[in-house]
């Protein structure tokens, strides 16, 4: 897998050509206005269509070939920004460009980029695809970028695990960075204990892919330190507190954290911004095996902490306790966790809506700024205080379990915070990475959450 391949995909966008059909993506008022042409709006009557969000109608020639598409935005097309990803999965195959409308090309061409994607990789029959003409002097450098990072984002999520396991992942960040002549060092197997990351170890021990964290490093020394740890538990069984059968189904989207970081850094080094950047992915498999490690058992973190294991399907806030020691280490100015945490953020906000936790005010602010310019959605989630009793432990410092089955969510950010005390400003990011029902912009699969927020946030520090 080439983790940078749709930045040079041609087929997705094209230069402009005069040849391609016109797509007119209008609002209902727009529908009555001048700018179309009569021809257009008669058809568009004949054919009841009223310019409803997301409705599409198909243009006919004089001489019965096809001639251009009509496009309903709503009356709100705010409301509905990446409602054009529709046109890429239902137009004819063959050239398109936007005839001009209220809502910027820039806004209808990402919105197609996103609804543009097919994970197709075991599929033997190609399905041929429709492409976007863009209008001359159209800079693509962000939008490939931002398409580039998602479409990353999603291909690492919906590979399963038997192509997709603590080795394959650690091939992918080794493409990435060496397209970008970034430096990769590599922790693996009994290295770790070595190396003082024990609760790595620990976790991933028992599969048979030694367990690892991966470090790259990009940038300019004595520029703004940026850090970037990703959950990578390419598969979680739940350990010897096995999930049931239903809820294993998409485990293989447990290194979603892994993912989204990964699309981030390729924002981030693709913009060539002046950073000093770091990014840590713990990755491994959640397994059973005879050596896996067991309910009650504890275990000392680089950190000095002692965890008691109270389930071993709670194994993410383990190996990010560890990376998140030692990314905490060279003090960042700017520390980020992303990880497919916890099922409680799943309760409380649902698959669309991710949870971020931190005690910066400032950066709270600048994140939601950032999510709404973005259409990004995120929330933010309390560190309250009055849980941290909760993750307490009788026979060690703190449990990775707490009993009740109550602001999991939370919980599970008050243990991470234990290990981030010298980091400038932290936020962690409790996202899904998963689309559960087609969305215009989106098939169901795997998705990036909140990653172009945070691009808009980081490039406004430099």
């Amino acid at each position: 897998m080439t983790p940078y391949q749709y930045l040079e995909r041609p087929s997705l966008f094209r230069a402009f050509s005069a040849d391609a059909l016109p797509i007119h993506a209008v609002t209902p008022a727009e529908l009555e206005g001048e700018s179309l042409p009569e021809s257009v709006k008669a058809w568009a009557k004949a054919a009841g269509f009223k310019a409803e969000a997301g409705t599409m109608t198909l243009l006919p020639g004089v001489d019965g070939k096809l001639a251009g598409a009509l496009f309903g935005l709503g009356a709100e097309p705010a409301d509905s920004p990446f409602i054009t990803g529709k046109l890429a999965r239902s137009l004819p195959a063959g050239a398109w460009r936007f005839e001009k409308a209220s809502v910027p090309v820039e806004r209808l061409a990402f919105g197609w980029g996103l609804g543009a994607y097919s994970f197709d990789r075991y599929k033997t029959a190609k399905t041929p695809e429709a492409f976007l003409c863009l209008p001359d002097g159209f800079d693509r450098s962000a939008l490939d970028r931002q398409i580039g990072a998602v479409y990353l984002a999603r291909d690492l999520v919906n590979t399963p695990t038997n192509d997709m396991g603590p080795e394959v992942l650690e091939q992918v960040f080794r493409a990435l960075a060496g397209h970008y002549k970034a430096e990769v060092s590599v922790v693996l197997g009994e290295e770790l204990l070595e190396k003082n990351f024990p609760l790595i170890h620990t976790v991933g021990r028992a599969s048979a892919e030694a367990p690892r964290l991966l470090e790259m490093r990009w940038g300019r020394k004595g520029a703004r330190k940026i850090t970037l740890v990703g959950k990578g538990v390419c598969f979680d069984t739940g350990g010897l507190d096995i999930k049931p059968p239903a809820s294993m189904l998409l485990m293989k989207k447990d290194m979603g954290g892994a993912a989204n970081v990964l699309a981030l850094a390729l924002m981030i080094m693709d913009a060539g911004l002046d950073l000093d950047l770091r990014v840590l992915v713990p990755a491994v498999e959640n397994s059973i095996s005879a050596n896996a490690f067991r309910p009650g058992d504890i275990y000392r973190s680089r950190k000095g902490i002692t965890v008691q294991i109270d389930n071993t399907d709670a194994e993410g806030r383990l190996i990010l306790a560890d990376a998140l020691a030692y990314a905490d280490e060279e003090k960042p100015d700017l520390l980020v966790d992303m990880a497919t945490l916890t099922g409680a953020a799943r309760v409380a906000l649902g698959p669309d809506l991710p949870p971020f936790f931190t005690d910066d005010e400032a950066l709270s602010s600048a994140l939601l700024s950032a999510s709404a310019a973005e259409d990004d959605p995120l929330w933010r989630m309390p560190l309250f205080k009055g849980y941290e009793k909760d993750i307490r432990s009788r026979a060690a410092d703190i449990t990775n379990a707490p009993g009740g089955g109550m602001a999991g969510s939370i919980t599970a950010a008050l243990f991470l915070k234990r290990f981030v005390s010298d980091a400038a400003s932290w936020v962690h990011f409790d996202i899904y990475a998963w689309v559960p029902s087609e969305k215009p912009h989106a098939p169901v699969g795997g998705e990036a959450q909140a990653i172009r927020a945070l691009f808009r946030h980081i490039r406004s520090l430099v």
